[in-house]
């Protein structure tokens, strides 16, 4: 992330996003704000932008009675409201955000913000996990969750499963892990865990960060065993550009006739809300046209789309049986999907879930998710929050909550996440490689398929997660839909 790329509601557990996909503007893309001279009456451009976004369209608008549409009797006195705060972060987090909300945020490069929902980004190729080395322990160390391929890990040979604790040479610790990961180039240096306790190892791996579209449908396999042919998928993210994707690996799925599949999600931080609908449709197919998935927005929001029929459509995400583009999706039309999990699954992961828990058995298998139902949308500073016309003099944007999801058996507020059927966690001294029929996670639910005994493996020591690759990123744990409603005037 460059340094002029501000988060400023930094979540560990955060979730689901909504993005806007509408036309851009060229002529906006690399103007950036321009700072307030000394002495000069505030431009308070962005403020009000800021306030007009919330007021109109924030799924808590009703507990921040500042943002009540009869609060202020004129632009003066709104303006000397906006003017006691001293920048828009200032006001975006301490003045028209709800204490509840831990996951609407504001960015002041909309063109990155952009990027990032396409799956485009700066990376090493090494996502991992950080964890403490015991609970009183200020020292952390990483784990190699995966590796991107083509990138710069993959060509050093850094592999999953590999164990650092040093960055440049330095100790990581909870204080210095941020600025150590920082820089576009960094060197870690690998470790090994023996009986619960960390040493260093002489090898490093020098890696280069660089702009990357990741393709995150990225292990898909059929496993044949006992006589069944198992559907395997790793996926990284809803992201709706690869749609395609996706919906070809549930095509292989189909021609090789699988009689089980097992959906990965355990690090899979959210996305697209159609992806996410689209993929349960790919999953059965024998509900096309039911609900998925109800959207509730605030009072003023949900009155105007309850009060006709058809706008009452507008709330329902239904069963697909065509992409955005128009093809046809590979349905495999089963009864019983096995998905699985850990604390980093987030948002559209959890909508899935959530969503085809009403219609057939999804066995949860690994940890307790993250508890992220809301969805959030890209407001830009236009007369309808639209990408097109947006303000020239800077490129600000917000992405304030704005609906919660319901299933369609009216189950949501999962705050403290959905619970796993069968609870293991990963042993960092054994995390196997992904698709691998030994990998713990993967075993466990084959014995469950196949009707074996389940016998879940002990880690030798709980380390505490401290955090994880992507964390500082503005799509970490999001969810969005492709478009923001009409506005109501």
């Amino acid at each position: 992330m460059k340094n002029s790329l501000k988060i400023h509601k930094l979540v560990l557990f955060a979730f689901l996003f909504i993005g806007i996909t509408s036309s851009c503007s060229n002529d906006a893309d690399d103007i950036g704000p321009t700072p307030p001279v000394p002495g000069e009456e505030r431009n308070l451009v962005v403020e009000n932008f800021i306030y007009r976004g919330m007021n109109e369209i924030y799924l808590y608008k009703a507990d921040v009675p500042v943002l009540a549409d009869n609060y202020f009797s004129s632009q003066t006195e709104r303006n000397d409201f906006l003017d006691n705060y001293s920048s828009p972060e200032d006001l975006f987090d301490n003045g028209v955000t709800a204490s509840q909300d831990r996951f609407s945020f504001l960015v002041d490069d909309y063109v990155e913000l952009e990027n990032l929902f396409s799956g485009i980004s700066k990376t090493s190729g090494l996502s991992y996990g950080l964890v403490r080395y015991c609970s009183s322990c200020s020292e952390i160390f990483g784990y190699v969750r995966l590796v991107l391929p083509n990138t710069s890990a993959d060509e050093e040979g850094v592999e999953r499963g590999m164990i650092f604790n040093r960055v440049d040479g330095q100790q990581l610790t909870d204080a210095n892990y941020q600025t150590l990961l920082a820089p576009d180039t960094f060197t870690i240096g690998l470790a090994k865990i023996e009986d619960s306790s960390i040493s260093n190892l002489d090898e490093t791996f020098t890696l280069t960060k660089r702009e990357y579209v990741k393709n995150p449908v990225f292990v898909s396999k059929v496993i044949e065993t006992e006589g069944k042919k198992v559907g395997y998928i790793y996926y990284d993210s809803f992201t709706g550009d690869f749609d395609k994707e996706l919906n070809d690996a549930f095509g292989e799925f189909k021609n090789a006739s699988v009689t089980d599949l097992v959906l990965d999600l355990r690090y899979n931080g959210g996305g697209s809300v159609r992806t996410a609908t689209d993929l349960a449709s790919m999953i059965t197919g024998q509900f096309a046209g039911d609900i998925f998935m109800k959207e509730v927005w605030n009072a003023k929001y949900q009155a105007y789309f309850e009060s006709t029929p058809a706008l009452q459509e507008r709330l329902l995400n239904k069963f697909n049986t065509t992409l955005k583009t128009g093809e046809l999706i590979n349905s495999l039309n089963l009864g019983t999907v096995y998905v699985l999990t850990t604390n980093r699954s987030a948002s559209a992961s959890e909508l899935v879930i959530n969503g085809l828990t009403p219609y057939i058995d999804v066995v949860q298998i690994g940890e307790t998710t993250t508890g992220k139902f809301q969805a959030s949308v890209t407001l830009y500073d236009s007369q309808n929050f639209g990408r097109e016309n947006a303000n020239t003099t800077h490129t600000y944007a917000i992405q304030p909550l704005v609906l919660k999801s319901v299933n369609s058996a009216g189950v949501s507020d999962y705050i403290n996440g959905l619970d796993p059927d069968y609870a293991i966690s990963e042993d960092y001294q054994n995390l196997g490689q992904l698709g691998d029929p030994n990998e713990p996670f993967l075993k466990l639910a084959l014995d469950v398929i196949l009707g074996n005994r389940v016998s879940i493996p002990e880690s030798i020591e709980k380390f505490k997660p401290v955090g994880e690759s992507g964390m500082d990123q503005l799509d970490y744990q999001k969810m969005y839909i492709d478009k923001i409603p009409e506005l109501i005037n």
